[in-house]
């Protein structure tokens, strides 16, 4: 889910469809919040095969996604970090990273 500043909320469905030309799955979770120049997002992705991949991206605010690498200031680790609250698998695979 999406939490606008205003405090109204934007959902996008999980899951849903991916295409890559290496391959398809799923995007089974998915951490975003809105700050205050884009929606930061963390998805794990579900390939077809099973195996898993975690991508960093951002949504404009109108939902569109931005073709550039995400980028999250201090501000936004807040947000990202309670957002990842829901999304049990991928919190643990993060949490591989730093443990």
């Amino acid at each position: 889910m999406v939490t606008e500043g205003d405090g109204t909320s934007r959902k996008r469905v999980v899951p849903r469809s991916f295409s890559f030309h290496w391959g398809g799955g799923q995007v089974v979770e998915e951490a975003t919040f809105v700050s205050q120049y884009h929606e930061p997002t963390i998805q794990l992705l579900e390939y077809e095969d099973g195996s898993l991949s975690i991508r960093f991206c951002s949504y404009g605010h109108q939902g569109q996604f931005m073709r550039s690498p995400m980028m999250a200031n201090e501000d936004d680790l807040s947000g990202l970090r309670e957002a990842l609250e829901s999304c049990p698998r991928l919190h643990a695979l993060l949490k591989r990273i730093v443990d």
